[in-house]
């Protein structure tokens, strides 16, 4: 490569990295308006910005696939470089699934309604574990940013304290629907958010994982 080419290199890889933080910092927004949603169920603004971001959010995957697509067409990356696209590509991939995970946590705190005590969970128990899941979203992309294995070793962790929660929100929820069966309609609305709060941990977890391999070259999804 000249010199010449190898910034155009440069600038384009810097380009996606870029690209991957800003739909991160999107899918950020998107989640702190749920929470909004989850703590107060009845404004439709916030109901169409969440909306709006989701597709945003598919449209940035879009391009980003494109871009990196474009890259290893045109430069043949090979070693670490090839490596940050391809994680590129992953994590683009569950940010826009954390988006549409976000999304249905939105549509759902809307709808819902119902009794007292299960109102009440909505707003503290579950809208704390969305608060939970956006700190690991925000964790895993510092971790990509710094290009950081220990902070994404972190957010590892941070992903079975979110399994515990979501755990003891199950278990809650099957002792109200046992005591009164006219708690079952809000608190199967409670158990979508809740499974849907739990999947975008899983989501971030595998950002931090990519992170990882990223800069280590080894895979630790299943270790």
């Amino acid at each position: 490569m000249t010199e010449h080419t190898h910034k155009q290199f440069d600038n384009e890889m810097e380009a996606i990295r870029s690209g991957v933080l800003s739909m991160g910092g999107l899918a950020e927004t998107q989640l702190s308006r749920a929470i909004m949603l989850l703590e107060d169920e009845q404004n439709n603004a916030i109901l169409d910005q969440v909306g709006a971001d989701e597709q945003l959010i598919n449209r940035m995957q879009v391009d980003m696939d494109q871009q990196c697509s474009q890259i290893i067409a045109k430069r043949q990356p090979a070693a670490i470089d090839l490596r940050m696209i391809l994680t590129v590509t992953k994590i683009v991939n569950d940010l826009e699934r954390i988006g549409d995970e976000t999304k249905k946590v939105a549509y759902k705190a809307n709808e819902a309604s119902g009794h007292r005590r299960l109102a009440q969970m909505r707003s503290f128990d579950v809208a704390r574990s969305a608060d939970r899941a956006r700190n690991m979203l925000q964790l895993s992309l510092d971790a990509f940013a710094r290009l950081d294995a220990m902070a994404a070793a972190q957010v590892i962790d941070l992903d079975e304290e979110l399994d515990a929660a979501f755990s003891a929100t199950m278990r809650q929820l099957i002792s109200y629907m046992m005591e009164d069966p006219r708690t079952i309609t809000p608190a199967l609305e409670i158990v979508f958010m809740a499974k849907s709060i739990e999947r975008i941990g899983d989501h971030a977890k595998n950002i931090a994982e990519a992170v990882v391999q990223v800069v280590k070259g080894k895979d630790v999804r299943h270790a």
